[in-house]
């Protein structure tokens, strides 16, 4: 009778340990946009060269079966884009730096979650997380921003950083350098976005070559003498400086710029030894 009982008591404690289970199972993202819920599921993939995570929680968020909206009305700045959205997200986010608290970036949009639904599921792509709830999580590594996010109340409100437009020029196009240089006059210099700038400067009587030092050191505009470095107060459309260039001349001055490796790519002001 005692062995009876004590396998009767095994068999149950094995169901309720399989469907203690069960009930736990992490199951697919799913999202239901109609009825009396919506189910979350959160999701982390770890890879080499990134973290990427599906955004959602572990809770069932009660809706009204009538309210069909998933996004929360959204308002965009010069500098940010901020918007409140119900779980599920559908975000996939990855590292802005490597193994660096640099906070995340939105790197996809699952179909399945309120950013794809919402207005501005083309621009949420590329964009840097800077703020959740209205706390800054731009130097806050991976696993705390997810952190963050994930015990955030729904709808969670977001600010995305908007990166600052960079002005372009079109190779051809006629720009001026404005050329400052120690015993002569400031004057503006025609030039042309495309063309070399230590040829343009040379071919309107700048000179570069200062002293005798400079003028026998003088590379032919090879990249290794750096006597054709000259700062940039002022421009316009000019991509950062080079890493060749930072290890070159950047204990100068972090506005110097070799002329001989760069041209033109949009007006400047530079200040000429």
């Amino acid at each position: 009778m005692e062995r009876v009982r004590t396998s009767t008591l095994v068999v149950i404690l094995l169901t309720i340990a399989i469907a203690t289970t069960s009930a736990f199972q992490i199951l697919p993202p799913t999202f239901t946009p109609y009825g009396n819920y919506h189910h979350d599921t959160f999701v982390t993939t770890r890879t080499t060269n990134s973290q990427t995570v599906a955004l959602s929680s572990s809770s069932a968020l009660e809706t009204n079966e009538d309210d069909t909206s998933t996004t929360l009305p959204a308002t965009s700045s010069n500098e940010f884009l901020s918007i409140s959205l119900e779980k599920p997200l559908g975000m996939i986010l990855e590292e802005v730096e490597e193994s660096q608290p640099c906070g995340v970036k939105v790197e996809e949009l699952s179909e399945a979650g309120s950013a794809y639904q919402s207005d501005f599921r083309d621009e949420l792509v590329g964009l840097k997380v800077a703020r959740v709830m209205g706390e800054d999580v731009t130097i806050l590594s991976f696993d705390d921003v997810m952190e963050k996010i994930i015990e955030a109340p729904s709808p969670v409100d977001i600010d995305f950083e908007i990166p600052e437009k960079v002005t372009t020029f079109d190779v051809g196009t006629d720009v001026v350098i404005t050329v400052m240089q120690e015993g002569q006059e400031t004057r503006g210099i025609s030039a042309k976005v495309g063309n070399n700038l230590r040829k343009t400067l040379l071919e309107n009587n700048v000179e570069l070559y200062r002293g005798l030092k400079k003028k026998l050191g003088n590379c032919g505009g090879g990249g290794q003498c750096t006597f054709c470095a000259v700062d940039f107060v002022e421009s316009e459309g000019w991509s950062e400086r080079s890493e060749y260039e930072d290890g070159k001349i950047g204990k100068k001055s972090d506005t110097a710029r070799l002329a001989c490796l760069n041209n033109i790519q949009g007006p400047a002001t530079i200040r000429v030894q």
